[in-house]
């Protein structure tokens, strides 16, 4: 029996876990996968948007810019990396540079700070790798980068520790509204009771929101095709570099990321598969030429990896934040596709406030609201990296060579709260897997820690959960895999 239940464990749900932990409440998480940060909010841009695209008065531009506005002291108080490198449209056609004042007037009634056009000269000087054929481009000094594994995770783990439960590997089945009022969900995993009910789940949020209302919604799954450059060209660009943007959204950008490398993408492609996450050689050819219209000799050949991600579009195209009329206290937070990742701190604020009035909570005395990420051994000077060594020798030993990421770093993954259980877990809080070699040579170290340290059999052990095994039976009996 809870006071609240959220339903998804991405970005949005654990951004309002986290505002709802301020509260005297009884409060969990149900998430189907594994781990948090799963679904959509695993596999996107990873920008934080300036907010001139979404449409003048909308929720969604609401949103983006609050949100953006909240990063800089979010990213403080969680202990993440956030940089607001700036984001340039780049128009390539001169017939089309009107589309450009179109979008600035529109940032400046969404109260986007800063915007400014820039002619061709002023462009290719602060970029010189864009597209010789350049006619202009709107600047957007408040759009920024950030890592959304760590956002996401960051914010789960502050809920957490705020006395948020966290139920994996439970995936609703069925909603309903018992005799006493309250909300009965069937899960895998058995039932549970409440009196609220937050509806984030992702490109399923329409599943769930069809179980208790007549009024039904239909998410679109649009997929997106990414390509990951190696940290050698990580800095081919130092802003974050967008087309004019499509009915289908914002197009094929070209960035940094947080960590140093560069990112080309997204396609969208509408599905009709709630799991069709994979990429296709079409859709990665797409990606290639889509970008390369505006920015030009892109290092391809650095690619280390691909992926795609599912973002949840409505036709609409409008975030819905709503108490769904014909199911009382059933909160429906969906359509967030992009900017989602941007206005996460927005959404939970918004959420946490409505939840907080909706049940009449009253605010915690002892509410922590900062978070210590993991140790990050890399830019430790000598002196610093011996101090550490000194007091836990883990930290002197390697497992990730691409990213030079220690055991201790991993072992740290595995013991905090909401702790990795999977090779994917400790990737995404560690980055151990995610160089080069895309985890080729670390993952039998580190499922070796894995086993050690949570006594789990190395054929319990998944890449990212379910059956997602490494390996599938022993054939020399205890013998290590190293």
């Amino acid at each position: 029996m809870y006071d609240c239940l959220i339903i998804g464990a991405g970005v949005s749900g654990s951004a309002i876990a986290r505002e709802v932990s301020k509260y005297k409440a009884s409060v969990c998480v149900l998430e189907k996968c594994e781990d948090v940060c799963e679904g959509t909010s695993k596999a996107n841009s990873a920008i934080v948007h300036a907010g001139f695209d979404a449409e003048e008065g909308s929720l969604m531009a609401k949103l983006n810019v609050e949100g953006n506005e909240m990063m800089d002291q979010l990213s403080k108080d969680l202990d993440i990396p956030f940089k607001r490198n700036g984001s340039m449209v780049v128009c390539v056609h001169k017939e089309e540079l009107d589309g450009l004042k179109t979008l600035y007037e529109r940032g400046v009634k969404n109260g986007v700070k800063g915007l400014k056009i820039l002619s061709k000269e002023e462009a290719l000087e602060m970029e010189p790798n864009l597209s010789d054929n350049v006619e202009g481009a709107l600047f957007a000094p408040t759009g920024g980068i950030i890592c959304p594994f760590e956002l996401t995770i960051a914010m789960a783990e502050n809920a957490n520790v705020n006395g948020v439960e966290f139920r994996f590997n439970t995936e609703v089945e069925d909603i309903k509204k018992g005799e006493d009022g309250l909300w009965h969900l069937r899960t895998n995993n058995g039932e549970y009771v409440t009196r609220m009910v937050i509806n984030a789940a992702g490109v399923h949020a329409d599943e769930i929101h069809n179980m208790v209302s007549s009024d039904k919604m239909h998410i679109i799954e649009r997929r997106g095709d990414y390509c990951l450059l190696d940290k050698q060209v990580g800095g081919y660009v130092s802003h974050t570099i967008f087309p004019q943007p499509t009915k289908y959204g914002k197009g094929v950008l070209v960035t940094p990321t947080v960590h140093g490398n560069l990112l080309v993408g997204p396609t969208a492609i509408d599905l009709e598969n709630k799991e069709g996450n994979n990429t296709t050689a079409q859709g990665l050819d797409e990606v290639v030429s889509k970008a390369s219209e505006n920015v030009k000799n892109l290092p391809m050949r650095n690619v280390i990896t691909s992926f795609a991600g599912l973002r949840a579009h409505l036709e609409r195209h409008e975030f819905v934040i709503e108490e769904v009329k014909d199911a009382p206290g059933f909160i429906d937070v969906a359509g967030i596709e992009s900017p989602g990742l941007s206005a996460s701190p927005a959404i939970g604020k918004m959420v946490g406030e409505m939840v907080k009035e909706k049940l009449s909570l009253t605010e915690k005395e002892n509410w922590i609201g900062t978070r210590k990420g993991i140790t990050k051994t890399e830019g430790l000077s000598v002196e610093e990296m011996n101090e550490l060594i000194k007091k836990n020798p883990a930290y002197g030993t390697i497992i990730c060579r691409c990213e030079s990421i220690t055991e201790g770093e991993i072992l740290e993954a595995i013991h905090r709260p909401l702790g990795a259980r999977s090779l994917d877990g400790v990737k995404r809080r560690t980055r151990a897997g995610m160089g080069r070699c895309q985890a080729g040579f670390c993952s039998p170290r580190t499922m070796e820690i894995i086993n050690r340290e949570l006594g789990l059999p190395y054929e319990k052990i998944t890449k990212s959960g379910g059956k997602s095994y490494i390996v599938l039976e022993r054939t020399k009996g205890e013998a290590s895999l190293s």
